[in-house]
Formats: C-alpha cells, structure tokens, sequence
C-alpha cells in the first residue's frame, strides 16, 4: 500500500488549508486511516481517524472544532480540512492506514497502523 500525502504549506494563523492523502495502485474502501503530526523536537502524535465507511470518526482534543478528517473512497483519497490554524499545529502530518479495526482508543495509537505516507509540512505563522 502506498500513500502520498500532500497540501501542506506556509501558511498565517488564522488561515486554512487542506490536506490530502492518496493511495496509489489500490482502493482505500477497506482501509481504516489516520492522520498523525510531529512537531520539530517532538514525539508523532494523533490527530484525526475515520473508518473505512466514514461513520466513526475521532479527532485528538486539541483540533475539535477545526478540523475535519474525511474521505472519497472513490477516489481513494482521504481529507484534512484545517481551520483556523495556529502557530502550534505546525508540523509535519502523515497520514497512515490498517486494513485492522479496533476500539475507538485503537485509531489513537500509532504503532495500530500498518501503511504510512510520507509527511507533508505544515508551517503556521503568528
């Protein structure tokens, strides 16, 4: 399974931008996928997850409200719409996926998935 991740960019606070994540060479129906981000000089942390049929999704508290995971399993692309950006959010997004299913705590964890995208550099600005 591979997975491009692209959108990132430079961006002011207070801006948006959004982030996709493409399967090349595959489908992502089957697929339960993530989006996780690492700051410079910190551990990769969640962000966002959606099931393979978009009905449960769960976001890490500190992006509630702001941003929205989603997906096209037609078009074997899934979304990170981020609003409202702060100088904290920067970071390098990756976004992941296991063809595996869990308990809500499971998508939280890195280590649940299987398939990662390179990361894609989000900088914002004060």
């Amino acid at each position: 399974v591979q997975l491009q991740a692209s959108g990132g960019g430079l961006v002011q606070a207070g801006a948006s931008l959004r982030l996709s994540c493409t399967r090349s060479g595959g489908t992502i129906g089957s697929l339960e996928m993530g989006w996780f981000r690492q700051a410079p000089g910190k551990e990769r942390e969640f962000v966002a997850a959606i099931r393979w049929n978009g009905v449960s999704i769960f976001y890490v508290d500190s992006v509630k409200g702001r941003f929205t995971i989603s997906r096209d399993n037609a078009k074997n692309t899934m979304y990170l719409q981020m609003n409202s950006l702060k100088p904290e959010d920067t970071a390098d997004y990756y976004c992941a996926a296991t063809p595996k299913f869990g308990s809500e705590t499971y998508y939280y964890t890195e280590a649940s998935y299987d398939y990662w995208g390179q990361g894609t550099q989000v900088t914002v600005s004060s």
